[in-house]
């Protein structure tokens, strides 16, 4: 899985990739992050990339050529044989989900659009036609920390990337429900005792009590999840 990241910020985007298990990911060569300036394909000599939006308005706008040049440079150095989906952060795109994110971790490549101050000229976008994708009914000031969200949830089901891959099909929204409550050391603290259950050594009670915890915790936390999962004509 290559990551290909379009921003004004390109060391924000390395310094979070680049620890952790993403990080990991990275040195193990199972994921590349390749951060790309778009101030590197302007051709002002004060390397600006944004100007006063017409009809006013607050805010600076991000220039048409200086986006459009840097995102024909990064699918030239891409390549024509590659699965290629380009990604723009926008709060007014798609919420992601974790099934955005597991359709998206079958893909060779993914390039992400980090706008930046007030967006982008429209003109490029309608040039490009990304898929628009927003973290929360909220705005930042730029793109970047949605693509490191996405990213960090993409990597992990990449094949490889965590330790443990059943990990991330029985966490929170793999399956319609939340995760259940988990435990470790010690068996007992502060007066609460782990469930009897759990140090039963019977998986099959295990995993009856994990899968009605996890209904418990979504009813309680999430009921339009809960509703949601209830209504499945499979249960």
């Amino acid at each position: 899985m290559n990551f290909h990241v379009m921003t004004l910020f390109p060391e924000l985007i390395s310094t979070c990739m680049n620890e952790s298990i993403t990080g990991r990911a990275i040195r193990a060569g199972l994921i590349s992050v390749d951060p790309v300036n778009i101030r590197d394909y302007t051709l002002d000599k004060h390397r600006n990339v944004d100007d006063y939006p017409f009809g006013g308005g607050a805010g600076m706008l991000m220039m048409a050529d200086p986006v459009y040049r840097c995102y024909t440079a990064v699918l030239e150095k891409i390549g024509e044989n590659s699965r290629v989906r380009t990604l723009y952060m926008s709060p007014e795109g798609k919420t992601f989900t974790q099934a955005d994110a597991r359709s998206l971790s079958e893909e060779d490549d993914l390039i992400f659009l980090c706008g930046h101050y007030e967006g982008i000229d429209a003109r490029v976008l309608e040039e490009i036609r990304p898929e628009e994708y927003s973290i929360g009914d909220y705005v930042l000031t730029g793109g970047e920390l949605p693509a490191i969200v996405m990213m960090d949830a993409i990597s992990r089901l990449v094949p490889g990337v965590l330790n443990n891959p059943i990990s991330s099909e029985l966490e929170s929204h793999s399956h319609g429900l939340l995760e259940y409550p988990q435990y470790t050391r010690p068996r007992e603290w502060h007066g609460k005792e782990v469930p009897e259950v759990l140090l039963s050594g019977d998986h099959r009670r295990i995993k009856e009590w994990c899968l009605n915890k996890a209904i418990e915790v979504t009813r309680q936390k999430r009921p339009d999840m809960y509703e949601q999962y209830m209504s499945n004509e499979d249960r």
